[in-house]
């Protein structure tokens, strides 16, 4: 992933200026500022949800604009490698059943219904999803909303996966393994870019931190640079 003097600006207002960062294969980046430092806009970047304005984003040394996504292909490809979980769980579930949910993603990569139902298995079982199967996403607690929302993602395997404020309206039961579990995709191989305002989440997963501010940035590691100027 890397951004190069990357703008975006909702409304004419500034929220990323002049980003310059790069993220390697198998690098675990906290992402850490106030509430409008850009932190989730530069996550949507990374999904191909918002473009930027000036400058440029890349993944895979491919460029990702509006042009890049509306070729159906390499959108559906990014979106195989870079999953994306919201902030709020209720905004990425849509489907009638926690296992059909689950299965949307694979099923639109074009998965067999054999290895569909393989995925959908192993992420409930990571999950602790079983029992909810059958169960109306919408009926479910927000712990276990965030639980299926990840397992969403899992089931398609990505290369990186990037998070938003995970641990908002979680119990300390649930944020406990959503620690563990973040772990587990470190000791994988994954990429991780995680934005949060919890300093001991970050502490326990950051290979560096991003601190992103209306006016700058910075990142405590040598290999990596940001700078946002308003």
């Amino acid at each position: 992933m890397e951004f190069r003097d990357f703008c975006f600006a909702y409304d004419d207002e500034p929220v990323l200026s002049h980003i310059d960062l790069s993220i390697a294969i198998g690098d675990s980046a906290v992402l850490m500022g106030d509430n409008g430092s850009g932190k989730s806009t530069l996550l949507r970047a990374m999904n191909g949800l918002v473009f930027a304005q000036r400058g440029s984003y890349r993944f895979d040394g491919v460029e990702v604009d509006a042009r890049a996504m509306k070729d159906a292909s390499f959108a559906k490809r990014l979106h195989q490698r870079v999953g994306f979980v919201f902030q709020d769980s209720d905004a990425q579930l849509f489907c009638s059943s926690v296992e059909d949910e689950i299965a949307f993603g694979p099923r639109q990569m074009g998965l067999s219904e054999a290895e569909t139902a393989r995925r959908v298995d192993d992420a409930c079982s990571m999950m602790g999803l079983d029992r909810l199967r059958s169960r109306a996403p919408y009926h479910l607690s927000g712990g276990e909303k965030k639980k299926v929302a990840i397992a969403c993602i899992m089931s398609m395997n990505p290369d990186a996966y990037c998070f938003d404020e995970p641990l908002n309206g979680l119990d300390r039961k649930t944020r406990r393994w959503l620690l563990g579990f973040f772990k587990e995709l470190k000791a994988a191989g994954k990429t991780l870019v995680i934005a949060t305002h919890d300093q001991s989440l970050a502490d326990e997963v950051a290979d560096y931190f991003v601190y992103m501010g209306a006016m700058h940035g910075y990142v405590d590691a040598p290999h990596v640079h940001i700078n946002t100027r308003a």
